[in-house]
């Protein structure tokens, strides 16, 4: 049996988020899945290990950098391209009528779609969920799983000189968004005050957006560069198996805690502007929200009140 997955969110978190119910799927049909996804949300750097997904497939044009889901050649360039693999299945996690004609005209016997036409207020996690269990009977209440090449995880070993006898620590630094960023301070508190207990070696992942590089030279620039190695550089292909080598994370809500959780590390995330859904829907996640806050959402915008404290008890929670 041929199933294919449309999940047409733009991010790495969205796609992570998404991967219970895929292997649900593969589960229940005893069939790998293949997804349709956008070219954002680089599932081919962390999903070419992962057993229950089988061909990735992109949404966006190859060619002239159109999306082709948004034009009526590109459909049909779509259609074609769909058509090629002979799905028997398709689920389509989102309410778009131009999918389902896309899934109709590709000829594929059975299509499965959320309520057309009902965008608004679907949840990222109980909308899918509900989907999926009336649907096929499944009940969805797993972490997300990526898997990894142990042969991988063992050469990384060697490449980056990760000590197991010290504590190797994520540091996702980074984020798609200023109000994301919690500021260097914090983590630079953090890395002095763990540092002073722990012989420590400290993973600065972040992108090469402007005010990213700022954040990591900041804390490069300081007295603990030597405990740090930056990752900017490198594919999160590549970063894959340095996190699967870590003894924790701490992450601002970036595509990083997705990934890191997603591999089985216990990821503290730091919350200051996302809803709290997205920083603890999986049971490897550890949330700090702002203090003062009870929750956190968008707008909240409290990340000059992510504690160092608080992140640190944690740390010394998950420590011992």
């Amino acid at each position: 049996m041929k199933i294919l997955a449309v999940q047409n969110r733009m991010g790495i978190g969205d796609t992570v988020i998404f991967l219970p119910f895929l292997k649900a799927l593969y589960d229940k049909f005893n069939s790998p899945v293949s997804l349709l996804v956008k070219k954002s949300s680089k599932a081919d750097q962390y999903l070419f290990n992962t057993n229950y997904i089988d061909k990735i497939l992109l949404l966006d044009r190859d060619k002239k950098n159109k999306i082709r889901e948004n034009d009526f050649l590109g459909s049909l360039d779509l259609i074609n391209d769909i058509k090629n693999h002979n799905f028997d299945k398709i689920i389509i996690f989102n309410s778009s009528l131009r999918f389902n004609l896309i899934a109709k005209f590709s000829r594929i016997p059975e299509i499965y779609q959320y309520p057309l036409f009902q965008k608004r207020e679907q949840h990222i996690i109980h909308t899918p969920r509900n989907f999926i269990k009336n649907k096929f009977g499944i009940e969805v209440n797993k972490n997300p799983e990526i898997h990894l090449d142990k042969i991988l995880i063992s050469n990384s070993i060697e490449r980056f000189k990760i000590n197991k006898n010290e504590t190797n620590i994520l540091l996702g630094i980074g984020g798609s968004g200023p109000t994301k960023r919690i500021p260097s301070s914090t983590f630079l508190n953090v890395i002095s005050k763990i540092s002073k207990i722990k012989k420590c070696k400290f993973f600065l992942a972040t992108g090469k957006d402007k005010d990213e590089q700022i954040l990591l030279n900041q804390i490069l620039n300081s007295s603990f560069r030597n405990l740090c190695v930056p990752l900017d550089n490198f594919s999160i292909k590549e970063i894959l198996p340095i996190i699967k080598n870590c003894n924790f994370s701490v992450c601002n809500d970036s595509s990083f805690s997705h990934l890191s959780a997603a591999l089985g590390i216990k990821t503290i995330t730091l919350m200051a502007d996302t809803p709290l859904i997205y920083g603890n829907y999986n049971s490897h996640m550890f949330p700090i929200i702002p203090d003062g806050e009870d929750t956190v959402y968008h707008n909240t915008r409290g990340k000059e009140k992510i504690s160092s404290k608080k992140i640190l008890d944690k740390v010394f929670e998950i420590l011992n």
